[in-house]
């Protein structure tokens, strides 16, 4: 199978290259293509990142996230995850590969790891996942990619995947360790990702050589991942709805925020409890109606009202700690 070079590590452009290849991409022939991405949560297409991902924890490391155009769930993605798409005309596929997402299976058997299909879209080695994969159709053409899991920090990835009532925050760190598996343990013939790369790149292409891309074309990625992938109309505002509700003790009483977010943005939000104010709260319930959930704009709109004075001595930083804890 014939191969094109990817070595960005840029989550954003890479979402945009694999809808590139998908969509635009001039080849008689199915390709693929290996890639990575710097530390950095990928969620699916249908997903909403406030339910998903721990995104204080992910802001504070420096996490970006990233939409892709696939289904499926959030997965965390560093630099010691290894990840590989397949596209090409749907009749190509099933002609020459007929089972194309044994692709994967076999080739990493091929270098010495026990995988197995599981389930909807997981690669299990000695019942542990390693790999999960998702998939899109475009006219007459499909894409595959998934994960691989050279190395990856199990660590982080629990953490920023973990949020209140996940499966995740109520297994713990422990237990996601003995679910997945990374790669580098049964592979010790690879001093790295690199090396396992190479080899991986080696079985696929099985002798075939390189497509070019050239500057147009990567222009062209870029410019999707701008107008795109990068913007938080995307990432955070493409989002389904999701209802949250948080309740905090304060020096003015408790004070309980439900609220559903849709496209992103704050809608129908109620505040309850037995808190003291001079003021009813309504108003600010008014001036949060489709305000972006964010830190900035959240504090913008709270700044032009009359936030103590409905809270007896409640902070707008503390109003906007409470709504982001939901």
């Amino acid at each position: 199978m014939k191969y094109v070079s990817n070595p960005s590590t840029d989550p954003h452009f890479n979402m945009a290259f694999d809808e590139f290849c998908l969509d635009r991409l001039q080849a008689d022939e199915p390709v693929f293509y290996l890639w990575q991405n710097r530390p950095s949560v990928i969620i699916g297409l249908n997903q909403n990142p406030f339910a998903e991902v721990d995104i204080p924890y992910m802001e504070s490391r420096g996490i970006l996230l990233a939409r892709r155009v696939t289904g499926g769930g959030a997965v965390y993605h560093d630099l010691q995850n290894l990840n590989y798409t397949i596209t090409g005309r749907v009749r190509d596929l099933e002609q020459e590969y007929p089972e194309y997402l044994h692709t994967m299976v076999r080739a990493l058997r091929a270098l010495g790891v026990p995988a197995e299909l599981s389930g909807r879209n997981d690669i299990l080695v000695e019942g542990r996942k390693c790999s999960g994969y998702a998939k899109r159709m475009s006219r007459d053409r499909l894409m595959i990619h998934g994960t691989l899991m050279w190395d990856v920090d199990i660590d982080t990835l629990t953490r920023v995947l973990s949020v209140p009532g996940s499966k995740l925050s109520a297994a713990g760190i422990a237990s996601v360790r003995s679910r997945v598996a990374n790669l580098k343990d049964f592979l010790p013939q690879f001093a790295d990702i690199y090396a396992f790369r190479d080899a991986l790149q080696a079985f696929l292409a099985d002798g075939d050589s390189e497509l070019p891309l050239g500057d147009e074309q990567r222009e062209a990625v870029e410019a999707d991942a701008a107008a795109k992938f990068r913007t938080w109309e995307w990432n955070y505002g493409h989002s389904p709805v999701a209802a949250f509700r948080v309740r905090r003790k304060f020096s003015c009483g408790t004070v309980e925020a439900g609220f559903s977010l849709v496209h992103g943005c704050i809608d129908g939000v109620r505040f309850g409890g037995d808190f003291l104010g001079n003021l009813p709260a309504d108003r600010i319930e008014h001036a949060l109606q489709g305000c972006r959930y964010t830190r900035e704009a959240l504090g913008e709109v709270l700044q032009k009202e009359p936030v103590e004075q409905c809270f007896d001595r409640l902070s707008v930083s503390e109003l906007v700690a409470l709504l982001l804890d939901a």
